[in-house]
């Protein structure tokens, strides 16, 4: 990273914080620290940050799968109140007509009696289904009183559900500003002196990363990509210049993930949110075999993606204070790759 995205990086950070969180002044920074201390500290909070950031990004994807339950939830137990209601009518109106229809005489009596026994036992088979309709209007009423009462109890336990998450993706979102707040006050305190040198130690340490797995013959020779990857390939790169903004999924802004997810979702093939999801779920493959539209994930946790475009390079939404752009693969430290599409396919 330049020491103009450095300083960028500090100015987006505190207008995105100014509103949020209050930050205290910045101590005066300690000569004794090394730039590479610098560096260190600084790409630490940036990864604390990206980890807090994919953790709120999973939550949100939960909490809106769980919204749509509750709403789910909600209109079955809306027609079941509907369906039990019309049952309770029918076994009324079925009651009316046994009480009114009543008297002293038993069925068979009443056959033995009558004039035309013929016309009584086809008025009997009537009675017979009559009696055969309130049986089934009964069992109805049991099964919507059940079915409602099942549902209330459903209802209410996904929505206990979506408060947790609520609340739960509320702690998550001040993690994340707390850790943009820290990112913001280490860069306040650097001058510009210790920002150019820790641009340039970070990126001799990429040149150094990039010429390693060169020389190791880990990066792929070119492969031609799906028509899939391509489509993901050139959706990523038209959003080249827009803003790095946790938890965002475009159209105007991305975090990793964000522009990883939506450029394979506009290729037609949608695949999860957050990058661990990503790391999790999708086939991972070699390295030396990626093709454009592969997805690269970064460090231990899974906590950063891009897109692989070819020629030893991705495209990526970097961090806070950074925009979309393409970059060596070796930009971070490299967990794997993983290929999007039904079996691999792209």
């Amino acid at each position: 990273m330049s020491g103009s995205l450095l300083r960028l990086a500090c100015a987006a950070t505190v207008a995105a914080q100014a509103a949020l969180v209050p930050v205290p002044a910045a101590a005066a920074p300690d000569p004794q620290r090394s730039v590479a201390q610098l560096l260190t500290d600084l790409q630490r909070l940036y990864r604390q940050t990206e980890r807090s950031t994919e953790t709120y990004n999973a939550t949100t994807e939960q909490l809106e799968r769980q919204r749509a339950e509750v709403a789910r939830l909600d209109g079955e137990l809306a027609r079941a109140r509907l369906a039990l209601q019309g049952s309770r009518t029918d076994a009324g109106r079925l009651a009316r007509q046994q009480y009114q229809s009543s008297g002293g005489l038993g069925p068979y009596v009443r056959l033995l009696l009558a004039p035309d026994p013929q016309h009584a036992l086809d008025e009997g088979h009537v009675i017979g289904e009559l009696a055969r309709q309130r049986a089934r209007t009964v069992t109805r009423l049991a099964t919507a009183e059940k079915r409602k009462d099942t549902l209330a109890r459903a209802a209410r336990k996904a929505l206990d559900t979506q408060l947790a998450l609520a609340g739960r993706q509320k702690r998550q979102r001040d993690d994340v500003r707390a850790g943009l707040a820290d990112v913001e006050r280490l860069l306040a305190g650097l001058t510009p002196d210790q920002l150019a040198a820790i641009a340039r130690l970070e990126q001799q340490g990429v040149t150094e990363a990039q010429r390693r797995l060169t020389t190791a013959g880990a990066l792929p020779t070119d492969r031609p990509p799906t028509a899939q990857g391509d489509r993901a390939v050139r959706y990523a790169l038209e959003q080249v210049g827009k803003p790095y903004a946790w938890g965002a999924k475009g159209p105007d802004a991305f975090d990793c993930s964000g522009l990883t997810s939506q450029a394979w979702a506009h290729a037609g093939t949608p695949i999860p949110r957050t990058s661990q999801e990503q790391w999790e779920q999708l086939e991972r493959i070699p390295l030396n075999q990626l093709r454009p539209g592969d997805l690269v994930v970064y460090f231990p946790e899974a906590t950063h993606v891009a897109l692989y475009v070819g020629g030893g390079r991705v495209v990526q939404a970097p961090r806070p204070g950074e925009k979309v752009t393409v970059s060596p693969i070796a930009g971070y430290p490299i967990l794997g790759a993983v290929r999007p599409g039904p079996a691999g396919r792209g």
